[in-house]
């Protein structure tokens, strides 16, 4: 970006947000890559769990939601986040997310699990066979990116029963998992974050309904949020 270079000595304040940025370790590795290119800024290096509790935060207690490529949640009070169980990425967990949907399509492709018209639609549009979904799931690096590539796919199959089961299914299994473990899942709103909540609201809201969550906002992209969270910030010091 031409013109971020030849204004990154006049930027004052760097914030960068990431799902990787969970340890300092971690962060200083970020901070000094960006301290390279913006060598007059203050560089914040946070978590995107982080970016996601601001972004959705309305001065209330409130849990908040990450549903995209990966799923993730905590319980943010305007200070401190808290997270009451971990996340244990898409092998193992990451319900409701783009790697789940993906994995949960490849797999009934491989058990000839799948409505008719989405197998032929999927053999149509991508290369696909037992061997080439094993190699980028168990032998090329990024299986998750993989995975989540399929949501594309998904969407345009959503008015199939098939799809708009799966959805929810995922949709209720995060909220069992990863918002019902908070005591105060009941009291507060529950917030989201990401495409995939976006473009499954109406899922997403059936399955917060079904298992007593007070929905609140379901946005895609948090960023415009958080410039109005900063520029306040930096505005009232």
């Amino acid at each position: 970006n031409i013109e971020l270079i030849n204004n990154s000595k006049n930027v004052s304040n760097v914030f960068f947000y990431g799902a990787g940025c969970s340890s300092q370790k971690m962060n200083n590795i970020v901070s000094k890559g960006l301290s390279n290119l913006f060598p007059s800024a203050n560089i914040v290096v946070d978590h995107d769990l982080l970016a996601c509790a601001l972004a959705t935060y309305q001065g209330e207690p409130s849990i908040s939601c990450i549903l995209g490529t990966g799923s993730n949640s905590c319980f943010f009070d305007g200070k401190n986040i808290r997270e009451e169980i971990p996340s244990i990425a898409y092998i193992l967990g990451d319900e409701g997310s783009g790697a789940y949907y993906g994995k949960k399509l490849l797999k009934d492709y491989l058990y000839k699990r799948l409505p008719l018209e989405i197998k032929n639609d999927l053999e149509k549009k991508f290369n696909i066979s037992k061997s080439i979904i094993f190699e980028n799931v168990y032998s090329k690096p990024n299986a998750n990116v993989y995975l989540a590539s399929f949501m594309k796919f998904i969407s345009e199959h959503y008015n199939n029963n098939y799809v708009s089961e799966m959805i929810y299914e995922g949709m209720s299994e995060f909220i069992k998992v990863h918002v019902c473990c908070y005591a105060e899942h009941k009291e507060v709103k529950t917030h989201f974050i990401g495409s995939i909540s976006k473009i499954f609201e109406k899922e997403l809201s059936i399955a917060a309904k079904t298992n007593n969550i007070i929905l609140g906002e379901v946005i895609q992209k948090p960023v415009e949020n958080l410039v109005n969270y900063h520029l306040k910030k930096i505005q009232s010091v």
